[in-house]
């Protein structure tokens, strides 16, 4: 079963349906004992990083969330999950996130049109048996304003450009992000929340 972390931060029932129609069991919660007697967890996110570590912090979420994702337990970021991962952002202020993966948040490239809203194709770095099926030039749904900078290049398994390179699919053993939206990216995000499933299995 897979605990949803339900703190406010954007429309989670696309997801859930997404997962759902894969064959995938999950729940809406912030319950730490939920979360603790889960098999994966999957932090979702639109919005602001400042926001959401307030409200994940109140809600007494952050210790669960490290303590399991340190575990050894799976734990998906989607777009603002992703971020949150990572140790630090600048938007609105420095803000310090959970440190599960080493890199900061910055915002993208003014160079481009901010916020990056849209489909834009990923590139492979590296092999996962989360990337398994996803085919070279794929396509997936972005929606962000602010992208991951100075980070782990062995985590990287897929990125896109846009005002530079976007780190779009990472990975450090059961800690994995993803900046785009899975749930709005066809058969291709539901194929990589197929792979997810499958490492849980």
């Amino acid at each position: 079963m897979i605990a949803i972390i339900d703190y406010g931060a954007g429309n989670i029932k696309s997801l859930q349906f997404a997962l759902t129609k894969k064959g995938m069991e999950s729940y809406l919660t912030t319950d730490p004992n939920e979360i603790a007697n889960s098999d994966a967890i999957i932090l979702p996110g639109v919005g602001a990083f400042q926001d959401a570590m307030k409200t994940l912090d109140q809600k007494g979420l952050i210790d669960i969330l490290k303590h399991e994702a340190n575990n050894g337990k799976p734990i998906l970021g989607i777009c603002l999950g992703m971020q949150l991962f990572y140790e630090t952002s600048e938007e609105d202020g420095e803000r310090e996130g959970f440190g599960l993966l080493e890199g900061k948040v910055s915002r993208i490239s003014n160079s481009v049109k901010v916020p990056h809203i849209g489909w834009n194709n990923l590139t492979t770095h590296r092999n996962s048996a989360l990337y398994k099926d996803i085919p070279d030039d794929a396509y997936v749904y972005f929606v962000h304003s602010y992208a991951v900078t100075a980070f782990q290049h062995n985590s990287l398994i897929a990125s896109s450009t846009y005002g530079g390179m976007i780190p779009a699919f990472v990975q450090q053993n059961n800690i994995i992000g993803m900046q785009f939206h899975p749930e709005k990216s066809g058969d291709i995000g539901l194929q990589l929340l197929e792979n997810f499933g499958e490492m849980i299995r």
